[in-house]
């Protein structure tokens, strides 16, 4: 699944969309202190009030809404697990009856409290529906146009949001012209905010992939592990963070612990480069350990070798043929912009623009040396030079 085909879906949450049907909705509500389901109702959702039915829908994509490996995790069923979320999840895609619909998710919900404490009350929203993508582009010269060819894909999408209780507060009657105490104790369900939830099927190449499942998480680079293992009986993977974290393993294995900004630099701009190469290509560009290798060797880094930098990866991750998505491995923020942390201060530069920075020794001490073409300004004030 690439960032194309999910914010394609993504977009389709919004009401009046002829090329999305939203069938039946299901919420679950789990009490804290017992772990148990309180109260569950199934609607049809063109039942639901418009109201209610904008707030779900702003729910669901902002459920949907992160980059890949980050926030949103593409994922593989477990080929041998006990209880399979998998077949229960497919038996739920095609059957055609709403209450074995939700009785199947309402046993995905039994998964979800076996060994898990709520610190809140909690609210499991399901909802089954199908979406529709065009079969060709639209094409404004013929008499035909992209909507008139579409392939439903049939999905089920669970968002779990926590609760919070109102705050007190002071509220002003104007009918009354009296101030009044709020005595409202129902608790708000956040849903701005859901803490995590799925898409099945997943998507590849534009067709649904049901081997595949679309995980979700609010904190990024967070995913729930049991969530993930126990609940969706599905294989985690990687966080974008724990990726980059192996890449810069492997490159000080390889290079040493110290590198010159140069050099770091040289390596983030021919990764950038990759990137951009392949950005039309369906799947992300991925680098294995003879890519690693180029982009070390061009970069400057020397005595790099193939065998050099393939026995890093046996010896960070344990698997020579292991790829690291090239999207990972770059700077947390932009792919134009790395950080240079130290303790006075953060300081963001360009990776073409790390050629102009250096760490020196300046009588006795290290300091962070930047050549600049022009005078600096701090707050309007032009920086006075020094010769040093």
């Amino acid at each position: 699944m690439n960032k194309k085909e999910v914010a394609h879906i993504r977009k389709q949450f919004k009401l009046d969309n002829d090329l999305m049907n939203i069938y039946d909705i299901l919420n679950v509500y789990i009490m804290k202190e017992t772990n148990e389901i309180y109260h569950w109702e199934r609607h049809p959702f063109e039942l639901v009030d418009r109201e209610k039915q904008e707030l779900y829908m702003g729910n669901f994509k902002k459920l949907l809404t992160g980059e890949l490996d980050h926030k949103l995790f593409e994922l593989k069923f477990q080929k041998e697990a006990q209880d399979p979320s998998q077949v229960l999840l497919h038996q739920a895609l095609l059957t055609g009856d709403p209450e074995e619909w939700q009785d199947l998710m309402l046993l995905l919900v039994e998964k979800m409290m076996a060994e898990t404490n709520y610190e809140r009350d909690t609210v499991v929203t399901f909802v089954r529906g199908q979406y529709y993508r065009p079969t060709k582009a639209r094409n404004e010269e013929a008499e035909e146009t992209g909507k008139d060819e579409v392939f439903g894909h049939p999905f089920i999408l669970c968002s779990v949001n926590s609760t919070e209780k109102q705050r007190k507060a002071l509220l002003f009657d104007y009918v009354e012209r009296e101030y009044k105490y709020n005595i409202i104790v129902d608790p708000i369900i956040k849903l701005s905010t859901p803490e995590q939830g799925f898409f099945y099927p997943s998507v590849t190449d534009n067709y649904s992939d049901v081997n595949r499942i679309l995980y979700c998480t609010g904190k990024s680079n967070d995913p729930n592990q049991y969530f993930i293992e126990q609940v969706l009986t599905a294989e985690r993977n990687m966080t974008a963070l724990e990726e980059r974290a192996i890449f810069e393993d492997i490159v000080r294995e390889v290079a040493g612990e110290q590198l010159d900004a140069t050099t770091i630099g040289h390596v983030y701009e021919e990764i950038h480069q990759i990137i951009e190469t392949n950005q039309e290509e369906e799947e992300p560009p991925k680098l294995d350990y003879k890519d690693l290798e180029q982009v070390l060797t061009v970069s400057g880094v020397e005595n790099v070798t193939a065998e050099k930098v393939e026995r890093a990866f046996e010896t960070i991750i344990d698997d020579k043929n292991y790829e690291l998505k090239a999207n990972s491995v770059m700077p947390k923020f932009t792919s134009k912009s790395i950080k240079i942390n130290t303790k006075v201060a953060t300081i963001s530069v360009s990776p073409q623009d790390l050629k102009y920075v250096k760490q020196v020794n300046y009588q006795g001490r290290r300091c962070i040396m930047i050549e600049v073409d022009e005078d600096a300004v701090i707050e309007g004030f032009t920086l006075a030079t020094e010769n040093l």
